[in-house]
């Protein structure tokens, strides 16, 4: 900041002053309502039997821990999200690319698209745990057919949303249709990128919590399908902890990346 004037120095230091007043806000925020839920809890003010309670969640947490079952249970979840998230990425990816790429399939495929993404996914289970099997298989894919048209839709949009004369200027002087889609469009659609990744991470867990509802035998999803059908209403919520835990971690993986972009641009 040597080189800087002193009014921009004033103004870094405010950004990074409303920074620091933002990130405390949240964690204060969090804080009070753990505070108050607990309080209202002990003093009988809401049922912790159904409503649990921060200290009733870490309990079960710990329990699970001990019990050995606690890392089992979101390795496979985890696994099972990882996979759906990057398959449903990269075929979404590659479909929306190809449908840029040729505007006559574009016109064929898009009322399929939009019949396809209006379709409730959790009506093919009983197909989907035929095709797959009673296995992570089945819970991959359903993973991956709740995010792939978003994908591609998103991405889709992108594409054709760059600026139709800069494509003309560059067939002008002659770029065939790879160089401009990987000069223009393409750099040009990062953002668009980045926010359908972002996207698909809360779409890929849905995808991956709801295979998990219809089959499975391990996972956060069976420990929330588990704790309900018993009435261990802190399990549930426990489970639901963990999972806004992951979710969070695998965003904060992606808002990485998408800084990481950003300075190699």
């Amino acid at each position: 900041m040597e080189n800087y004037s002193s009014e921009h120095k004033k103004y870094l230091v405010g950004i990074r002053k409303k920074a620091v007043v933002v990130n405390v806000m949240r964690v204060g925020l969090l804080v009070v309502f753990l505070v108050l839920w607990e309080l209202s809890v002990s003093l009988g003010l809401i049922d912790g039997f159904i409503f649990s309670s921060p200290s009733r969640i870490l309990s079960t947490i710990k329990n699970l821990y001990l019990s050995g079952e606690l890392f089992s249970h979101i390795g496979t979840t985890l696994y099972e999200t990882i996979i759906g998230f990057i398959a449903a990425s990269v075929i979404g990816i590659t479909i929306a690319v190809f449908m840029w790429w040729s505007e006559t399939l574009k016109k064929i495929a898009e009322p399929y698209i939009v019949v396809l993404n209006s379709l409730p996914k959790i009506a093919l289970g009983p197909l989907i745990i035929i095709w797959f099997g009673a296995g992570s298989g089945s819970i991959i894919f359903m993973a991956v057919i709740i995010t792939v048209i978003v994908t591609v839709i998103n991405m889709l949009a992108g594409f054709c949303e760059v600026d139709n004369g800069k494509i003309l200027l560059l067939r002008s002087m002659g770029a065939s249709k790879f160089q401009i889609f990987t000069r223009l469009v393409f750099p040009a659609s990062l953002p668009t990128l980045v926010s359908t990744l972002k996207i698909n991470v809360g779409m890929s867990w849905i995808g991956s919590i709801m295979g998990e509802y219809l089959v499975s035998k391990r996972g956060i999803g069976y420990l929330i399908v588990y704790g309900g059908q018993v009435f261990k209403l802190d399990l549930v919520m426990a489970s639901t902890f963990i999972l806004c835990v992951l979710a969070g971690v695998m965003y904060a993986a992606v808002a990485l990346a998408e800084r990481l972009l950003l300075k190699w641009q």
